[in-house]
């Protein structure tokens, strides 16, 4: 019999380890605890999103960045990006760079996100069909399409990324805004 449930580090508001417990439960409470947002390009520089499985409990349907999750108790936020990456979209072999980090808030459902960028991948992601119903590709035109048109069907996650500059940084952030 195997063990599934997994474990993050509660922080304080410095996102200093206060505590182990398991994920599930920390969330359930909306304790501090720290996520990895990846935003996945490929060679001709379109980002992947990916659409949420209809029964995840958050945002269950949703479009969202390339690949997210919690933070492991013992992980680095590299680490957990990766592993992010290997099991929702079975990407492995990339490069990351940490584009942006947000401190735990109301507004971030308590969480310390940070953001990385995996750029010029050359592969097919496949989706985790517990996770992830599917994925595409998609310039800044469109992504700016589903803002206008659709910003319902996106994450807060995809949409904060996208309003702060962070996905496509030659489009400026006034555009973004609209």
């Amino acid at each position: 019999m195997s063990d599934t449930t997994e474990y993050i580090e509660v922080t304080d508001d410095q996102d200093r380890p206060l505590v182990i417990m398991p994920t599930n439960e920390a969330g359930r409470q909306r304790l501090r605890r720290r996520v990895v947002l990846v935003a996945l390009y490929d060679s001709r520089g379109r980002l992947c999103l990916q659409r949420r499985s209809p029964h995840k409990l958050i945002h269950p349907g949703c479009w969202d960045l390339s690949a997210t999750g919690h933070v492991r108790a013992g992980e680095s936020r590299d680490e957990a990006a990766l592993r992010e990456l290997s099991e929702e979209l079975a990407v492995t072999g990339v490069r990351l760079r940490h584009i942006a980090t947000l401190a735990a808030s109301q507004a971030t459902a308590n969480t310390h996100v940070t953001l990385f960028e995996a750029s010029g991948y050359r592969g097919l992601p496949i989706p985790c069909t517990d996770e992830v119903t599917e994925v595409t590709f998609t310039d800044a035109d469109e992504l700016q399409g589903l803002i206008t048109h659709f910003p319902d069907l996106l994450t807060p996650a995809l949409l904060w990324a996208a309003q702060h500059g962070h996905l496509f940084p030659s489009v400026t952030r006034s555009d973004t805004m609209s």
